[in-house]
């Protein structure tokens, strides 16, 4: 058995201008996979009760940004799809690396395509959905599935212990569950830029994020047998702000709380520049930091 201690997959892109970043793995990411072949505790299966949920995010902005995040995409104009190729390509290999042979599946998010033409050629039954085509607060229609995967939308759900219980129970017994999300620790150069560019009156524009240890008592609270929580690290280079914002753009990563902060005057956007480029390393960069979390479970229920 490999060791899975310190396993993180750290990966760097450059976004001077190329439109296929190079990508250089510092450490393998399968290090951290052998969790996923242990056996752990069963789940309880106790439903998850809560009184009320906060509404912190926009359900109506989510679909919107994910209609503009797809327009983006397909007008093509050298539009960034590397966040998305990231999560969908490391799921691929985790369903491989646990030799699955699921029959039915759905996969809901951006990215399915890759994930589905993969699994099709296992002659699995495949569902996609879009982010925020399909409401995961609500308990599923249709059959129970042999494997669940969402890819970066949980993490812009109201109630996620509710979503993660909805998504167990369209799980047939030993059905697995994989999601991929942004987790904490992800663009600390834009909420420095952020906080810089409120200047005296700062709006929240950055979402909170989820860090490993809270996935984990998510996934039990929500009655999973099995909890597998693991990350890993993309550090993106930008040399102007301006590609920055786009690529969150054109990834459906911009902001969609329910609250909207008000737009950025000219003179808190000239300081955000600022700040940015007062951020630049000697070669004339930024060096962003995305935080993927992977969160898999088991549906143990006979």
């Amino acid at each position: 058995m490999r060791s899975t201690s310190g396993a993180k997959l750290s990966a760097m892109i450059d976004m001077a201008g190329s439109t296929k970043p190079d990508w250089a793995v510092t450490q393998s990411r399968f290090a951290c996979l052998d969790l996923l072949q242990l056996i752990g505790k069963r789940g309880t299966g106790a439903c998850v009760t809560q009184a009320k949920v906060p509404s912190i995010f926009s359900s109506r902005r989510k679909q919107l940004r994910a209609i503009r995040a797809a327009n983006r995409q397909a007008a093509g104009n050298d539009a960034a799809h590397w966040l998305t190729d990231a999560m969908a390509e490391d799921i691929v290999e985790r369903i491989g690396f646990m030799q699955l042979e699921p029959k039915t599946a759905l996969i809901i998010g951006s990215g399915a395509a890759t994930i589905a033409s993969f699994l099709e050629n296992t002659d699995c039954s495949v569902q996609c959905h879009d982010a925020g085509e399909l409401d995961e607060e609500s308990p599923f229609a249709g059959d129970a599935y042999d494997l669940i995967i969402s890819l970066g939308s949980l993490d812009t759900v109201n109630d996620l212990p509710g979503a993660l219980l909805h998504t167990r129970s369209a799980l047939r017994a030993g059905g697995i569950f994989i999601a991929a999300i942004l987790g904490a620790g992800s663009l600390p150069q834009m909420r420095s830029i952020m906080l810089e560019a409120d200047a005296e009156r700062p709006a929240a524009r950055i979402h909170p994020f989820v860090d490993n240890r809270s996935a984990t008592a998510l996934l039990e609270r929500a009655g999973f047998a099995r909890q597998v929580v693991d990350a890993h690290e993309l550090s993106v280079r930008y040399s102007s702000f301006e590609r920055l914002v786009s690529d969150l753009r054109d990834q459906g990563l911009t902001n969609v709380l329910r609250d909207a902060p008000p737009p950025l005057s000219k003179p808190a956007l000239m300081r955000a520049k600022r700040r940015f480029n007062a951020a630049k390393d000697d070669d004339g960069k930024v060096t962003e930091t995305f935080a993927i979390l992977t969160l898999t479970g088991w549906n143990g229920q006979n």
